[in-house]
């Protein structure tokens, strides 16, 4: 698809630590960003033959998951997240 090799080691940790630190919420508004950033630009590289049916499928989901991430972006973790436990940790020392 002409994306350089070098890339693919930040694909991949973006991916897989991103996808944890969204778990545990840690980092969580600027990793969905970046998330949702990535999702857009890998519809827009890799599933742009929308005459193809999953192509088409394809280019939307990811396009769905980055409006999910910029939800989560927008309204931040939940209360069972690493980031609320180290903002309740910084106001009480």
């Amino acid at each position: 698809m002409g994306v350089p090799g070098q890339l693919l080691p930040l694909v991949v940790a973006l991916e897989l630590l991103g996808g944890l630190a969204i778990a545990f919420g840690l980092f969580t508004r600027w990793i969905a960003l970046a998330l949702a950033g990535f999702s857009v630009v890998a519809a827009l590289i890799f599933h742009n033959q929308l005459g193809d049916q999953a192509q088409f499928i394809n280019f939307f989901k990811n396009f769905a998951m980055a409006g999910g991430f910029l939800i989560l972006a927008a309204n931040g973790p939940g209360a069972l997240s690493l980031d609320t436990w180290l903002a309740n940790r910084r106001t009480k020392a």
